[in-house]
């Protein structure tokens, strides 16, 4: 094979250049993305030494050395970051290909027919060169996408905290992270923030969808903060989105600009700081645990609540306290009804009734008052928050199992 490439080095030579300036014309004419981009000169040239490159490739790969792809790798970079798409550049690759081969078999027939059998091997070489080189390409461009998907997320990270950390208000770049953000200025929006659990950020979560609201989200250490477009859509949009995530969410009001969204971040902080009682998988609506928030934002006067009103409950053996913190849970949850609560408690409604009158003993308070209700009632906000740490207040909704017990 080198021996009959060696004969036809002149004539191939003019051939190869004839088959970058063709190829060149039909890219400009059939591809809208190298149009764009390039003229024909430019293009003609890069192509040119491609071909060159191939074929030097086969005449090394027959002699046993690999094939020099550097040309191929440095025009994947300079593609990628002109923005030419990698179909474009591997389909320009694939044509020259073909034409190359077309070119050398034509050069080696009109030289010398009866040579054509002894060529035959070469094409085996060739399409591995062209491999090689796709591959080069495919490298060096992926490579320079990566560096700019980097880039990219670094900077949409950037206006996403300026707008939920306040930076952008502060420094009068909220318009500026809103457009960068594909955002409107004004409109209707909220914040929501995800619980990790301990497993630190990365799990997969909705970002937009044809139904539902459109959320941007912002990993942190210990959070999933999404900044949720709410559009005409409202909370309970936002609780159906998250909810198949099987996480804690909290979900922030509705603010109405882009600039109020660092306002809003507090409060889903908050609404998800209500749901740590249990730890179950929930998604809070502040707006609808204002009494749990009110408890949550104020952890001193939270604690001294708690001692204050349900101090007698707490100091009694664990069991005991925990059959009578869900009964007066299950109660308030029931709007105040014995026979309700004794439902969802599985017992009978004279063991809820009695279960109240001892709480009502230890505590001092009636639950005929409803000034003393909104105490209790704040109370055990207060010990079912802190209830994720252990302690009576951990068994809400576990008093099914004392039924007997008064």
């Amino acid at each position: 094979m080198e021996r009959i490439i060696e004969e036809i080095r002149g004539e191939l030579a003019g051939r190869v250049a004839r088959t970058a300036d063709e190829l060149a014309a039909r890219l400009l004419a059939e591809d809208p993305a190298y149009a764009a981009l390039l003229g024909h000169e430019e293009l003609c040239e890069r192509i040119h030494r491609n071909l060159r490159q191939a074929l030097e490739g086969m005449e090394l790969v027959a002699r046993g050395l690999p094939p020099v792809v550097s040309d191929a790798a440095a025009t994947g970079t300079l593609r990628a970051r002109q923005g030419l798409p990698l179909a474009s550049l591997l389909n320009s690759y694939r044509r020259g290909g073909r034409m190359l081969w077309g070119a050398l078999t034509e050069t080696v027939a009109a030289h010398d027919p009866a040579a054509l059998p002894r060529l035959l091997p070469a094409a085996a070489i060739l399409w591995d060169v062209l491999e090689r080189m796709t591959d080069a390409v495919t490298a060096s461009y992926r490579l320079i996408e990566a560096d700019r998907a980097a880039r990219d997320q670094e900077r949409r990270h950037a206006l996403l905290d300026a707008l939920l950390d306040g930076t952008g208000t502060a420094t009068g770049l909220v318009s500026e992270a809103a457009a960068g953000l594909g955002l409107p200025e004004r409109g209707r929006f909220a914040v929501v923030v995800l619980a990790t659990e301990g497993t630190g950020p990365g799990r997969p979560v909705p970002e937009a969808g044809a139904a539902g609201p459109r959320v941007l989200w912002r990993l942190r250490a210990d959070r999933e903060v999404g900044l949720v477009v709410l559009g005409a859509y409202g909370p309970a949009a936002v609780q159906e989105l998250l909810a198949p995530l099987g996480v804690r969410a909290g979900v922030s009001p509705v603010v109405g600009s882009a600039g109020e969204l660092a306002r809003a971040h507090w409060p889903a902080e908050l609404a998800l700081r209500t749901t740590a009682g249990t730890g179950a998988p929930e998604t809070a609506v502040l707006d609808e645990r204002l009494p749990a928030a009110l408890v949550a934002a104020q952890g001193e006067l939270a604690d001294r609540l708690r001692t204050v009103v349900l101090g007698p409950v707490l100091a009694l053996a664990p069991e005991d306290g925990r059959v009578l913190l869900s009964t007066l849970g299950a109660w308030l949850a029931a709007g105040g009804s014995a026979a309700e609560a004794a439902r969802r408690l599985f017992c009978h409604r004279n063991t809820v009734s009695n279960r109240l009158r001892r709480l009502e003993t230890l505590t001092g308070r009636s639950l005929a008052d409803p000034a003393q209700v909104v105490e209790l009632a704040l109370a055990h906000a207060a010990v079912t928050l802190r209830g994720a740490g252990g302690g009576p207040g951990a068994a809400e909704g576990g008093g099914g199992t004392g039924g007997d017990r008064a």
